[in-house]
Parts: structure tokens; sequence; C-alpha cells
């Protein structure tokens, strides 16, 4: 690939620029099994890497606070239907698409009536005063960023798994591509930029910041695969050929869709943080991604840069 496609390149932050399988996986598991305890007495299986690689392959489930949700309805209605609960999470996973939640609930609903569990969870439109939100978030930030970020005090006092984040960017990577992409270097991600700042500290200074989004900061209805996001970034930076990094499906489509709005968009799929690569490397080769890297640190051999 030459090294003068792209003028800009943007990046995911989850699985991207920082390996989370310690920290926002981690929190998926301990929410649902907070929430299932508290609010219907169930027992929750462990929710694993399989279990999770499930549910975002669908296209629907970037934002891990609503696969939590996904989850915890899955096993509340596996539990009144007296069903196995390792396998019917896989029976809804199956039923799952790029609507996310929506396709969860409407599976559901189809086999018991779920709206006890729905009244006590609440919409996930209010991150304010949801529950399951307000669980992830004390037990992903910890008790004093959780403080800084919402002005409330957390019940709980363990350490926010956040401190698991494994950060993968360097200043030296960073600086190699500035080499070729000079300020033209953005984030489109679903975390804020309180919590990406926490973790990238300040190697966040290489990037555009201003033509970067946040999408935990946002409205929901900007969450991926909406391309609205990328699209502004792209047009904030007066790219003409952008490269998009990022790991999951709905990174796949909101770049395929960004450049079906005709803002040139080529997507790189990073593979090797997740807990089965082969796995991931087969679903984005089956969905036609051509550019698929084990790392962000293979960027700049693939663009010549070194």
């Amino acid at each position: 690939m030459n090294n003068q496609t792209f003028d800009s390149i943007i990046f995911d932050c989850d699985g991207v620029l920082v390996d989370i399988t310690q920290s926002y996986d981690k929190t998926i598991d301990k929410t649902c099994k907070y929430i299932l305890k508290e609010f219907g007495q169930i027992n929750s299986i462990t929710i694993d890497h399989k279990i999770i690689d499930g549910f975002k392959a669908s296209g629907g489930f970037n934002d891990e606070v609503d696969l939590a949700y996904a989850a915890i309805l899955s096993l509340y209605t596996a539990d009144k239907l007296n069903e196995v609960p390792s396998e019917f999470i896989y029976k809804v996973i199956s039923n799952a698409d790029k609507t996310g939640i929506i396709s969860v609930q409407s599976y559901l609903e189809s086999l018991f009536d779920i709206s006890d569990m729905l009244s006590k969870l609440g919409s996930l439109n209010d991150r304010h005063n949801n529950p399951v939100y307000s669980i992830f978030d004390q037990l992903f930030f910890g008790p004093q960023l959780y403080e800084k970020l919402f002005g409330k005090q957390s019940k709980f006092s363990e350490e926010g798994m956040i401190s698991n984040d494994k950060v993968i960017l360097s200043k030296s990577l960073l600086q190699t591509l500035q080499k070729q992409f000079g300020q033209k270097m953005a984030i489109v991600t679903g975390r804020g930029i309180e919590s990406i700042s926490y973790s990238l500290k300040d190697m966040i200074n290489y990037f555009d910041t201003k033509s970067s989004a946040f999408l935990e900061d946002e409205s929901r209805d900007l969450a991926k695969p909406n391309p609205a996001s990328l699209i502004r970034a792209i047009q904030s930076m007066k790219s003409k050929n952008c490269l998009y990094v990022g790991d999951s499906m709905e990174d796949y489509m909101m770049a395929k869709d960004a450049s079906l709005a005709g803002k040139s968009t080529t997507f790189c799929a990073i593979v090797g943080t997740s807990t089965n690569p082969d796995d991931r490397r087969r679903l984005f080769s089956n969905s036609g991604v051509d550019l698929i890297l084990e790392s962000i640190n293979d960027i700049p051999k693939v663009l010549n840069l070194v």
C-alpha cells in the first residue's frame, strides 16, 4: 500500500489503542452479577469473551453497557423459563443484529413477559439515573474518578477496573505516524474524553481532539455504527482520504457508511487484542475487509513509513 494514499488517520480506542480485556470486559461480568443478584436474586453465569464477542459480532453492541444490559435481560429470561443460562444466552446472540438492544428485547419479549425487569432496569437513554449505567460506571471508574466525573459517591470502595487498561499506543508510534499525517490524527471512540485521557495520559495531545469524537459524552443516537461522528471528524480535518483503524463490526460498518456518504474511508481492522484473534480475523475477512493487522504497531510497515 502506497504511503501517499491517505492524508489522515482516525483511531477507535478500545481494542485498538488500549487492550480492554481486563478492564471493560471484566466490568461487564461484574455488573451483570451485581444487577442480577440485586434485582432478581439470580446467580449469573460468567460473561466471558465468547459471549462478549458473540454479541459484538452482531454489529449492535459497541457500547459495553448495552451489552451488559442485553446479558442481564437474557439471563433473567432464562431463569424465568427454566432454561440453561449458558445455552440460552447463545440463542439470544443468534437472534441479535445491528439494532442491538432492540433486537434482543424483541426476541425475549416473544418468549416471555420481561416488563417487570425492564421497569427495574429503566431506559439506557437516561445515563445519570439508569441503574445499569450507574453500577457499570462505579465499577469501571473507581470511587475517585467516578466522583470527579459524576459528582456522586460510589457505593464501591475497590479500585476501578479502568486501572487494568493495557495501553498499546506509544509515543514512538505516534511520532512515526505524525511524520506522515501531521496534525491529521484523530480519535472516534465510544469512550468519554476524561476516560481516554486517564489511560492515554499526555499521548492524547498528539491527536486533534477538536476534530475527534468521544461518544460517551454525546447523545446515544450518535453511537456506532452511526457514521455521523466519523464524517464530522473527516470534514473537520479537511481530509480527502481517511484511514480508520478499529477492531469491531460497528467500526467497519461506520467506515463503510462514511464512504457511501462520499467521505473516502478505508477500514483497517485490528485483531490482536481479541481473545480469539483467528475468529476475529475470519469475521473481518468474510465481511470483505482487506486490511487486517495484528496490532497498530504494524501500521507504519504497511504504510511504508519504516
